[in-house]
């Protein structure tokens, strides 16, 4: 059923861009597995072994500070309308910060976005495809907006506040680096 690439195709890309949804998996040797879900309009692709997201404030910080010990990722994208499938990104990938010269040369490839916090640029490895027969089929009303809107309120040193208190360290209490 499942079938791997050695990166993106016309086909693919297509079906990444009209996806409202991606997670995103890190883990480091040892500790918590983070599995993470995105969305709005955040994620852009380079070419076909190249991505890059806008990593948005949460409540933890998890992937950059898994990426900081292990830069090992993978992301992956469901069919919930239409034709099933699953689509598995591998590879390995590297959190870019607010005052990076990556971030100035990157963000303005996505509109703006209160809470922005970091550019997860990806190199893929491999793909790969499988049925997704699983996944159910739902329909989609709207993004949710109150992120936004929290993170607007907050302003920019409302937001490195919160980074300070909320996201410097992952739940194994490793450094994110946000504030470095």
């Amino acid at each position: 059923m499942g079938r791997k690439l050695d990166g993106l195709n016309p086909t693919l890309i297509n079906f990444i861009e009209n996806q409202k949804l991606f997670f995103v998996a890190t883990a480091m040797e040892e500790g918590s597995v983070n599995l993470s879900p995105k969305g709005l309009d955040s994620f852009r692709i380079l070419d076909n072994n190249n991505v890059v997201w806008l990593n948005l404030t949460g409540s933890g910080n998890e992937t950059a500070a898994h990426l900081n010990q292990t830069n090992r990722i993978t992301v992956m994208f469901c069919a919930f309308e239409g034709e099933p499938m699953i689509l598995r990104l591998y590879g390995t990938a590297q959190a870019h910060h607010t005052d990076t010269t990556f971030w100035k040369e990157y963000i303005d490839l996505f509109p703006n976005i209160p809470g922005g916090r970091q550019l997860i640029a990806m190199k893929i490895d491999f793909v790969q495809i499988s049925c997704g027969m699983g996944v159910p089929i739902m329909e989609y009303k709207n993004q949710r907006q109150g992120l936004l809107d929290w993170a607007e309120k907050q302003g920019d040193e409302g937001l490195k506040k919160y980074w300070k208190k909320k996201n410097t360290t992952s739940l194994d209490g490793h450094p994110t680096n946000i504030l470095e």
